[in-house]
């Protein structure tokens, strides 16, 4: 897992909507999965849990560029949260959430019945030539 997190928030932000990310990765395989979650870390460095979501890669969809690299754009819960002043946003990136979400055993054998497990080896990148972000409405008023 990777995690990103911010600084400690200046005033009140106020989230409200639909919240997505876009990641630029690459995998050893071509059959995985990847998670993202946004976080609320409390002053005291409690982690709480905001909104999460995860993509299923399948060979070729969605298509890699040359290098291998693919831009995966996905949504995350739509949510409604105050991020309060001192505290901080975090992303956390992984490859599988299980058991919130079943777990992709890269073979493409049916979930349900599968017996064998490949690992896979990821790569995200957060360059300026292939920005991961995180994407959510901001209520410009205090509600």
């Amino acid at each position: 897992m990777l995690t990103f997190t911010g600084a400690p928030l200046p005033s009140d932000l106020d989230v409200i909507g639909a919240v997505s990310v876009v990641l630029h990765v690459r995998s050893t395989l071509p059959r995985t999965d990847f998670f993202a979650r946004v976080c609320d870390v409390h002053p005291d460095g409690r982690s709480v849990d905001i909104t999460d979501g995860l993509l299923r890669l399948r060979p070729g969809a969605p298509a890699a560029d040359p290098d291998g690299v693919v831009r995966l754009a996905f949504d995350l819960a739509p949510t409604a949260c105050r991020f309060l002043a001192g505290h901080r946003l975090r992303l956390q990136v992984s490859s599988g959430a299980h058991p919130r979400f079943a777990r992709n055993h890269g073979t493409g054998e049916p979930t349900a019945t599968a017996v064998l497990l490949r690992p896979a080896e990821q790569e995200l990148f957060h360059d300026p030539d292939r920005p991961s972000a995180v994407t959510f409405s901001v209520h410009p008023d205090p509600i």
